[in-house]
């Protein structure tokens, strides 16, 4: 163990001081460009000079203008090449930036939140389609009318001002319908993922410190787990999905004190009053981190961050008014439940729910519902394309598709395929407040950072230590911009005045300062910093790299488990793959092992090792190979990898078959107790 400290602390000696070099290196570089400069400036000047004195004054005007266009080209070339070539993209964004400050300023005026902002969409079009579910079409005014009776049957049972009410339900359009009821009360939602059960259910309720929580009768179960650990004093309603039975001519019964669906029934609609709550800037939802490592976090939505969330899809992505955009994705994470359950609430669109995602169904509800726009997210595509090819491929309407973890490697297949024009690739956190989108359909780009007006924009890439994802700060202690090329963290500027880049972070205050930045390009600023590492090519098109702490190091190099997987998933034939690195004794760093999805046992891992070979460096080949029946993945289709990397390699703990890579042959071979043995003890060298 001594060993491996100290080998690691050398490595990082040697970081830095080929980090030091670098940087003296590019002082030196500046320097000499600025002497340069001042040379050619007094050159120019000189010139001008000599023509004033042997000429006149008129000629060395002229000569004035040649030596200026002259210095120009000569040292801003690079630049004004950028310029022309970007200018397009930053002033068509820059426009819908400003349309987003001007829709959040009339908010902000009228002091909206999100039933407010609704109830305008109801006025402009009741009868026009809200949601499509199933068989069912529900109208602006009827998803209206079901929030306002949820508003009186819970301001019947003492829910005010400042309450919190989770609710627990899967996607449907009562969904959606209640969280708005819930809102105008001025309470707030907090959106349990649907997959949580026992200890993390209960973490995420009391988290939150629910005083009422709202579940689907689905989950009755999950909620009798934890019934005697749960707080008695937390009052428990459960929905039962059938069509409300709303006639007058019917005496309503209440079956038992907690039907929240009998109680719907038998109590007639609130009037529609403005939302009691703290207005645009104030609390809507709370919505849960995924929770790809430890116990999910309660990340804070406002009714202003949700507007900033969809309006920044809805105009940067080339949405409009008239779309029906088709949504497959959970309503408890932000992608669905905030950016497009915006597109209904802000904008009008008609949004087709679906219950559970299904690859081989998504173009065939698209044509059936007659979408035109289509979102995604995580893996999604991959297992879309994945799907045998048929005529429904290109039998809708779809024009654009939004979301976000599209891999640049299936991205051409994709918009060839299925005929997509534009793919609105977006990036951010729901904890954050900065987002970026994919304005003109760079492939492979999550957005851009500006090259000529970077100032303009509210985010910034940093330079970053890649083991400790740290700013790397200069000798004045503030941060430092990522070059081109250079991996760097994604931070978007705090400004409290400013509704749309003030930060909510968690309702932990703890956990939510852990992601500020200060002292970032002056002392006393302040950002969110994302964790995510980006990397921005010369003309500021910003791709993802990585997650601090999902990069290991191995053979002195950085290895993204990103990269690995979409490459190791695109030749085992689209196969669910999730990358890691492990620990072997007496060796510096980590090295890469690698699940794969083989249910029957067909993959020739011959050919992996042919083919990675051809797609990867050597230090970035997995070392290690776990067949597996499945991936554990998350609502949002990220891959659960610390339950994984805990078990490594060790076929006493790993059920599934192994194989380590031998470095004589270049083949993968069966990793056993004795093979495993020998790897501990340095028999066998990696």
């Amino acid at each position: 163990m001594a060993g491996t400290h100290n080998g690691t602390n050398g490595v990082k000696h040697n970081a830095d001081t080929e980090r030091g070099k670098t940087a003296d290196s590019d002082s030196g570089i500046a320097w000499g460009r600025i002497l340069a400069m001042v040379v050619a400036l007094c050159v120019l000047i000189a010139a001008c000079a000599v023509t004033w004195i042997f000429q006149d004054w008129q000629t060395s005007l002229i000569v004035l203008a040649i030596l200026v266009v002259v210095y120009v080209l000569v040292f801003y070339w690079r630049w004004l090449y950028v310029a022309c070539r970007t200018a397009p993209r930053d002033f068509t964004a820059l426009y819908y930036y400003v349309k987003i400050l001007s829709l959040s300023k009339k908010f902000t005026k009228k002091n909206y939140g999100m039933p407010d902002i609704f109830h305008d969409m109801v006025v402009k079009h009741p009868h026009k389609a809200c949601f499509l579910f199933e068989d069912q079409i529900w109208t602006f005014k009827q998803v209206e009318d079901f929030s306002l009776r949820t508003s009186a049957v819970l301001r019947s049972k003492g829910v005010k001002k400042g309450d919190v009410v989770g609710v627990m339900m899967g996607n449907c359009p009562e969904m959606p319908a209640i969280w708005l009821g819930i809102t105008r009360l001025g309470a707030v939602a907090p959106l349990i993922n649907t997959n949580q059960t026992r200890n993390t259910l209960l973490h995420s309720i009391n988290i939150a410190k629910c005083d009422v929580v709202i579940y689907g009768d689905e989950f009755e179960a999950a909620f009798q787990e934890i019934s005697e650990e749960l707080n008695p004093s937390i009052k428990l309603y459960k929905f039962t999905h059938r069509q409300l039975n709303t006639s007058n001519d019917a005496v309503k019964v209440v079956e038992s004190s907690n039907d929240f669906t009998s109680m719907l029934e038998s109590t007639p609609p609130a009037k529609w009053t403005k939302s009691e709550g703290d207005g645009f800037n104030g609390k809507i939802l709370y919505i849960y981190t995924s929770g790809t490592t430890g116990l999910p976090k309660a990340a804070v939505i406002s009714s202003s961050r949700m507007v900033f969330m969809a309006s920044g899809v809805h105009y940067l992505g080339g949405l409009n008014r008239n779309d029906i955009i088709y949504c497959p994705m959970p309503l408890y994470h932000s992608a669905g439940g905030c950016i497009t359950m915006g597109q209904a609430m802000i904008f009008g669109c008609t949004v087709v729910l679906k219950k559970k995602f299904s690859a081989s169904a998504y173009f065939k509800d698209c044509a059936k519902y007659n979408a035109t726009a289509a979102h995604y997210i995580g893996e999604m595509c991959r297992y879309v394309l994945a799907t045998p090819s048929s005529p429904a491929d290109t039998q809708h309407k779809v024009r654009v598709v939004y979301g976000n973890g599209m891999r640049q490697t299936i991205w051409p297949e994709f918009v060839k395929r299925f005929r997509i024009k534009k793919v609105a690739e977006f990036y951010g956190a729901t904890e954050g407040n900065a987002n970026i989108v994919n304005v003109d359909n760079k492939m492979g780009a999550i957005g851009f950072v500006s090259r000529i007006i970077p100032a303009v924009y509210p985010i910034a890439i940093l330079r970053v230590d890649q083991d400790t994802g740290e700013p790397i700060r200069n000798s004045k202690g503030l941060c430092q911009l990522a070059k081109p090329g250079e991996p760097g963290v994604f931070i978007g500027k705090i400004n409290p005045k400013l509704a749309s880049r003030a930060y909510l972070g968690y309702v932990d205050k703890e956990a939510s300062e852990k992601k500020i930045v200060r002292d970032v390009f002056n002392y006393g600023d302040s950002a969110f910093i994302s964790g995510d590492i980006l990397v921005a090519d010369e003309l500021g098109y910003l791709y993802f790299r990585d997650r601090t702490g999902d990069t290991f190091r191995w053979r002195g190099e950085n290895v993204s488990t990103t990269e690995v997987e979409a490459a190791v998933s695109r030749v085992a034939d689209q196969r669910d793959a999730v990358v890691y690195g492990v620990e072997i004794p007496n060796t510096e760093g980590r090295a890469g092992m690698c699940g794969i999805v083989d249910l029957d046992d067909s993959l020739d891992l011959d050919r992996l090792a042919a083919d990675i070979a051809k797609d990867l460096p050597k230090y970035a080949r997995p070392i290690f190979i776990r067949k597996m029946e499945s991936v554990d993945m998350t609502g949002t289709f990220k891959m659960r990898k610390v339950d994984l990397q805990k078990e490594g390699y060790d076929p006493s703990v790993v059920k599934d078959k192994l194989y380590y890579l031998d470095p004589k042959l270049d083949k993968y071979l069966p990793l056993g107790v004795e093979e495993y043995n020998k790897i501990m003890t340095g028999q066998i060298r990696l």
